[in-house]
């Protein structure tokens, strides 16, 4: 469990406005929408932005890279880290090494963004514009660390958000405007600012709200030691991440929704990866873990399960037993 002796927050440095210029234009950006207008193509292209990338978010950035749920290539690793980087949430493995830090303290006051002890506006926005959680732990992150290329991705991370906004501006161009050459016109421009900085700042905190709003509102089914809960709402706006007191409980499964009701689109778009090939390895979910309410009832259903049957194969993803391995290796 993550407990400590204390819970004096820690002494973290206040936001300087100078150097997150950036982060406010983009919250702005939109707004250039009241010169050159908006079409129904940009708004459609705002919404589709959101769920693909949204996808990248919750099946990249976290449960590939922070808690490699499933394995894949070396080519459709990069491709799970450019796309997932176009959310222009820093480097995939910025993201996942501060998150595995958040896991191990969670709801402490080494914990990055914890609500119970910083409250709301630091959890959701304030540890990302203040300064303390700029570099990347490579330590941390040192599974993935070791690709090259990942790193150099990691360092140029806003490269696959910058390609994304230019694509974004010649399809408006060529939908708007009648040709691509049209992109350098209020035609790609209103593209721009709707399709692309509209979606990324919707993105951003829908992505923000687990970090805050998951750690205060909803029910706890698991008990876990810390303040994570279950919001069917926000597992709709999140494609699934919103099970967080499922994932805290269990967190190296692939899907969240733990049970068949509790819909998880990131899990079933996964499940269509590995079909093809994309992906495989998931781990699932041993009932012993599904069924149990915290670690210790967890290990006395273990042990009665491991006395009436041998492990099985869950939903077509890897066995019980190798599901108790990873489980062994967790950290909760």
């Amino acid at each position: 469990m993550n407990q400590t002796t204390s819970l004096t927050p820690e002494k973290r440095s206040k936001p300087i406005l100078k150097q997150e210029i950036a982060f406010a234009l983009i919250h702005l950006a939109p707004l250039g929408a009241l010169y050159t207008g908006a079409t129904t193509f940009d708004w459609i292209l705002c919404g589709v932005l959101y769920v693909i990338r949204m996808f990248w978010v919750t099946g990249g950035y976290h449960r590939y890279f922070s808690h490699r749920s499933y394995s894949t290539s070396r080519w459709f690793q990069f491709v799970i880290a450019f796309m997932s980087q176009t959310s222009a949430q820093k480097g995939a493995l910025w993201w996942a090494a501060h998150h595995r830090h958040h896991h191990r303290h969670s709801d402490t006051p080494a914990d990055p963004h914890s609500m119970k002890i910083y409250g709301f506006w630091y959890s959701h926005i304030g540890w990302i514009v203040g300064p303390d959680f700029k570099k990347t732990d490579y330590k941390t992150i040192g599974d993935y660390a070791k690709y090259p290329e990942l790193v150099w991705l990691n360092k140029y991370h806003m490269v696959p958000a910058l390609v994304l906004a230019l694509v974004c501006m010649a399809l408006g161009g060529w939908v708007n405007g009648g040709s691509v050459t049209a992109m350098f016109t209020t035609a790609g421009f209103s593209t721009l600012f709707i399709g692309f900085f509209l979606s990324t700042v919707i993105l951003y905190h829908g992505t923000f709200s687990i970090n805050s709003i998951m750690h205060k509102f909803g029910r706890q089914r698991y008990e876990t030691g810390e303040e994570s809960k279950n919001s069917p709402w926000l597992a709709l706006i999140t494609l699934g991440e919103g099970w967080h007191n499922n994932h805290h409980y269990y967190e190296t499964a692939s899907r969240q929704g733990f049970f068949w009701w509790e819909f998880d689109f990131t899990w079933y778009i996964l499940k269509a990866m590995s079909a093809v090939g994309l992906i495989w390895d998931m781990k699932g979910v041993p009932d012993h873990i599904k069924y149990s309410k915290n670690r210790k009832h967890a290990q006395e259903l273990r042990r009665q399960y491991d006395a009436s049957r041998p492990p099985v194969a869950k939903d077509g993803v890897t066995s019980s037993s190798k599901a108790e391995e990873e489980e062994n290796a967790s950290v909760h």
